[in-house]
C-alpha cells in the first residue's frame, strides 16, 4: 500500500496554495485592467492632440466627427482604418486575458500587444499631417488623400496599454522569472528611452552621414571626423594648440578626478567629521548646482579676470601686469571644478553613509589602527561611488559648453565646436553630429572602462542584519588633509557666491556701487490693481513657468532613474549592457545638439510637441536622467540581496518589496536624484533654448536677454532670487525624504568614542 501511495503520488493533485492563488488573481486583474483601460482611450478620449486646445478641453468632440473624435470614430467615420490594428490588438489581448496564467495566454498577449503597438507606431511614422511621410512610400503606393496629426490622450493611452500588455505576455511566457512588474518595467523604460533619447538623437547623429545633397555617404563623415581641428597634435609637438578632441579628453580627465577626489573629501567630512559647521557645509557643496552655468563664469571672471581682484592685487602689490592667464584650460577647469563637485558630493555622501561601522570595529579589534582600517576597510568600499562620481564628473564635463564659452578665450572643445557650428553662420548640422559622435565615442569608452574596473565585485554594506556599530572618526593625517584641502576650497565657494549676490544690489558694478534695490523691484515688482493684486514683475512669467515645468520633471525623472537603477542592480536580463548605455546616453551628447535633436524629431507626427511645455519637462527628465541612475546604482550596490529575498520569501509581491523594504533604504540617492533633477531644470541652458517660446519662457533665458542687453544688475538680482528659492526647495526635499536609519549607535562621532573603542581592542 504504502509503495503504491508513493507511486501514484505524481498524479494527485498538488496542494493548494493560498498566497500563490492570491497573487495569481491579482496579476490577472492587472492584465483585465489594461485591457479595458486600452479599449476606454478609443473610445473615451481623443486620439489626436488637438491645436491650441488642451487634452480636457477637446472632450466634447470626441464623440463627433471632427478632428478631435476617439480612435473608433477616426476609424469609422474620418476613413482612418490604420488605428484598427490597435483595436484588434487589444481584442487579441483580451482574449488571452480570460484564459488561466500560463504559456497560452503570454501567446495572446504578446501577439496582441506587440502586433498593436508596432502596427501603430509604423503607421504613425509613416502617415503625416501631408500625406505619406516618405517620398519612397508615397512612389510605391501613389498620393494619400487622408493624412493624420500628433497623437493626443487617446493614442498615448491606447499604445501604453498595448506595450504593457505585450510585456505581460513575455512575463507569462517564462521570461524575467514570470514577473509581471519586473517585464513591464523593463519594456516600459526600454520604449521611453528609446522613443525620447535613442530616436530624437539619432536623428541628430545621422546627419554626419549625409553629404551636401543629403545622400549617405560614409567619406563624407570620415571627412568631417579625421581633421586637424579636431585631431591634431601641435601641442605635443610644442606648439600652443591641441585639437578640440584632446583637448576636450584631457580637461575631461582633469575635471573627473578633481570632482570625485573633491566631493568625496567633502562627503567624508560631512559625514565623518565634526557636526559643528555641517548645516554650512551642505549648503556651500550645494550652491554651485543651484545657480546657472554663466554666473559661476561670471563671479570667476571678478575675481581673476584682466581686471579682476586678484590681477589688481598682483599688480598693486607685486607689480605684475594683468594678463588673460586664466582665459583658457585653468579658468575652464576651474569652472568645471566648481560646477560639477557638487554632483560627485551628492553620491559620495550616500555611500559614506552606507558603509557599515562594524567592519571597521572588527579591522580595529583586530589590532589595526584608525589610519590601517580606513585605507584597508573604509576605502576600498567606496569604490562604486568613486566610480560613478567620476563617470559622471567626466560626462558632465565633455556635454558642458557654457563654462568654456565664457571663460574658454582661445581654448576650443567639443562642445563650443558642436555649438558654433548649429547657431552660427555656417549652420553645418553635418559638422556638428560628426562632433557629437566623437563625444558619444568618448563617453562609450568610460563606461565601459569603469564597468571593466568595477566588473563583477561585490560592496554589500547594508543588509538586514543589526548594525549598532559607531561610525569610525577619521584618521588624524585624513582628517588634516581633508581641512587643508576641502576648507578652502568651501570657503573660495563663499567668495565666489559672495560677488554673485551682491551683483543684484550695487548700481553698476565696476562703476557705481551704491546699494539699491532697483533690480530686484524690475523683475518682480508686486502691485495692487483694480481687481487685487498684480505681478508687475518682467521676471514673474517666467520663474513661475520654470519652477512649474521642474516641479513636474522632477520627481518624475528620480523616479524613473530610481527605477531603471533598480532593474540594472537586481535583475538579469538580456542587452541589459545597451539599456544602461541608453540611460546614459543623453548625457554624453551636448545640451545643444540634444534640444535641436528634439526639435528635429518632435517638430512632426506622430509626436508633435514642440512649442509645448511637454517638450520641455521631457527633455528636463531625459537630460538629468543619468544621475538618478548613477546615485541608484552606487547605493543598490551596497544593499545586500538577502534583503529582497527575504521579503519575497514572506509572499510580498516584487512592486512591495521595492516601495515597503528598498526605497527606504535609498533615501541618499533619492534625495541626490530629486535634487539634481530640480536644480538642474531650473538652472539648465544649452538643451532647453531651442524649445522656449512667448508662452514658456524660462528663468534661464529671461537671465540671457537681460545679460545680452547688458542689464547685469537685474540678471544678478534674478540669479539672486533663484539661489534662495532652491535653497528652499533642498531643504523641502530633505525634509520630506528624511534620513535614512540605518539602526546604528550614532553618525558622527567625536574622538573619545573611538580611543575608547580602540583601548577595548
Amino acid at each position: 500500500m504504502e509503495a503504491h501511495s508513493i507511486g501514484a503520488s505524481p498524479r494527485a493533485a498538488a496542494p493548494r496554495n493560498p498566497a500563490s492563488e492570491a497573487a495569481a488573481r491579482r496579476t490577472q486583474r492587472w492584465i483585465r485592467a489594461w485591457v479595458l483601460l486600452g479599449f476606454a482611450a478609443y473610445l473615451l478620449l481623443p486620439w489626436y492632440a488637438i491645436q491650441d486646445a488642451t487634452w480636457y478641453e477637446a472632450i466634447p468632440q470626441v464623440f463627433g466627427g471632427a478632428e478631435g473624435a476617439n480612435g473608433l470614430m477616426q476609424v469609422a467615420l474620418q476613413g482612418r482604418v490604420w488605428l484598427f490594428v490597435g483595436l484588434a490588438g487589444l481584442a487579441v489581448c483580451a482574449v488571452g486575458a480570460w484564459l488561466p496564467p500560463g504559456r497560452a495566454q503570454g501567446r495572446w498577449l504578446l501577439a496582441g500587444g506587440a502586433g498593436g503597438a508596432l502596427g501603430l507606431a509604423l503607421a504613425g511614422f509613416a502617415i503625416g499631417a501631408r500625406g505619406w511621410a516618405f517620398a519612397a512610400l508615397e512612389a510605391r503606393f501613389g498620393e494619400l488623400g487622408i493624412n493624420q496629426f500628433g497623437i493626443g490622450a487617446g493614442g498615448f493611452v491606447a499604445l501604453c496599454a498595448l506595450v504593457l500588455l505585450a510585456a505581460f505576455g513575455i512575463a507569462r511566457l517564462g521570461r524575467f522569472k514570470g514577473d509581471l512588474f519586473v517585464a513591464a518595467s523593463v519594456l516600459g523604460c526600454g520604449v521611453l528611452m528609446a522613443l525620447f533619447i535613442a530616436y530624437p538623437v539619432s536623428r541628430a547623429l545621422s546627419g554626419a552621414f549625409l553629404d551636401e545633397d543629403g545622400r549617405v555617404s560614409m567619406a563624407a563623415f570620415l571627412a568631417r571626423v579625421f581633421t586637424e581641428r579636431i585631431w591634431g597634435l601641435g601641442c605635443l609637438a610644442g606648439g600652443v594648440r591641441c585639437g578640440v578632441a584632446w583637448n576636450t579628453l584631457v580637461l575631461a580627465l582633469l575635471t573627473a578626478a578633481g570632482t570625485t577626489f573633491l566631493g568625496t573629501l567633502m562627503a567624508l567630512m560631512a559625514e565623518r567629521g565634526s557636526r559643528r559647521g555641517q548645516g554650512a557645509l551642505r549648503v556651500l557643496a550645494l550652491l554651485p548646482i543651484i545657480t546657472p552655468p554663466f554666473v559661476v563664469g561670471l563671479g570667476l571672471i571678478l575675481l581673476f579676470g584682466r581686471a579682476g581682484i586678484v590681477n589688481q592685487v598682483l599688480e598693486s602689490v607685486f607689480g605684475i601686469e594683468p594678463t588673460r592667464w586664466f582665459y583658457g584650460m585653468p579658468g575652464v577647469l576651474v569652472a568645471q571644478l566648481f560646477a560639477f563637485t557638487p554632483i560627485a558630493f551628492m553620491i559620495m555622501r550616500g555611500v559614506v553613509q552606507g558603509i557599515a561601522p562594524s567592519l571597521e570595529e572588527a579591522a580595529q579589534m583586530l589590532r589595526a589602527d584608525r589610519r590601517r582600517a580606513f585605507f584597508t576597510i573604509t576605502l576600498p568600499l567606496l569604490k562604486p561611488g568613486l566610480a560613478n562620481a567620476f563617470l559622471v564628473g567626466f560626462i558632465e564635463s565633455i556635454a558642458d559648453f557654457g563654462n568654456p564659452v565664457v571663460v574658454g578665450g582661445q581654448f576650443s572643445v567639443l562642445s563650443t565646436d558642436i555649438f558654433f557650428a548649429i547657431v552660427g553662420a555656417q549652420y553645418d548640422q553635418g559638422r556638428a553630429a560628426s562632433l557629437a559622435w566623437v563625444l558619444t565615442l568618448f563617453a562609450l569608452g568610460v563606461f565601459a572602462l569603469q564597468r571593466g574596473l568595477l566588473g563583477k565585485q561585490n560592496y554589500t554594506t547594508v543588509s538586514g542584519k543589526g548594525d549598532a556599530g559607531i561610525p569610525m572618526a577619521l584618521p588624524d593625517g585624513v582628517r588634516r588633509t581633508i581641512h587643508g584641502i576641502a576648507l578652502p576650497w568651501i570657503a573660495f565657494t563663499a567668495v565666489v557666491y559672495l560677488f554673485a549676490f551682491a551683483g543684484g544690489f550695487v548700481q553698476t558694478w565696476g562703476r557705481d556701487y551704491s546699494f539699491t534695490l532697483q533690480h530686484f523691484k524690475t523683475a518682480f515688482a508686486l502691485e495692487w490693481g483694480q481687481f487685487g493684486l498684480v505681478w508687475a514683475g518682467t521676471a514673474w512669467n517666467s520663474l513661475l513657468t520654470t519652477l512649474k515645468l521642474a516641479g513636474i520633471s522632477a520627481p518624475i525623472t528620480a523616479a524613473l532613474g530610481l527605477l531603471i537603477a533598480w532593474l540594472l542592480a537586481r535583475n538579469e536580463f538580456k542587452g541589459q549592457g545597451a539599456f544602461e548605455f541608453g540611460a546614459l546616453l543623453a548625457f554624453a551628447i551636448p545640451g545643444t545638439v540634444l534640444g535641436v535633436s528634439y526639435i528635429l524629431a518632435f517638430n512632426v507626427p506622430p509626436f508633435e510637441l514642440t512649442g509645448t511645455g511637454l517638450i520641455i519637462v521631457l527633455c528636463f527628465m531625459f537630460r538629468n536622467l543619468p544621475v538618478g541612475v548613477r546615485a541608484g546604482t552606487a547605493a543598490f550596490k551596497q544593499l545586500d540581496r538577502s534583503l529582497d529575498e527575504a521579503s519575497l520569501m514572506l509572499r510580498a509581491s516584487t512592486s512591495q518589496t521595492l516601495f515597503k523594504v528598498v526605497l527606504p533604504l535609498l533615501k541618499p540617492a533619492l534625495v541626490a536624484a530629486l535634487v539634481y533633477s530640480f536644480v538642474r531644470a531650473m538652472t539648465t541652458v544649452s538643451a532647453v533654448i531651442f524649445l522656449v517660446t512667448a508662452e514658456n519662457e524660462l528663468a534661464t533665458t529671461y537671465i540671457i536677454g537681460r545679460v545680452g542687453n547688458g542689464d547685469y544688475g537685474i540678471a544678478l538680482a534674478y540669479c539672486t532670487v533663484l539661489m534662495i528659492l532652491m535653497s528652499l526647495a533642498i531643504a523641502l526635499v530633505q525634509w520630506v525624504v528624511g534620513e535614512r536609519r540605518l539602526g546604528r549607535r550614532g553618525t558622527a562621532p567625536g574622538h573619545q568614542g573611538h580611543h575608547k573603542m580602540e583601548g577595548l581592542a
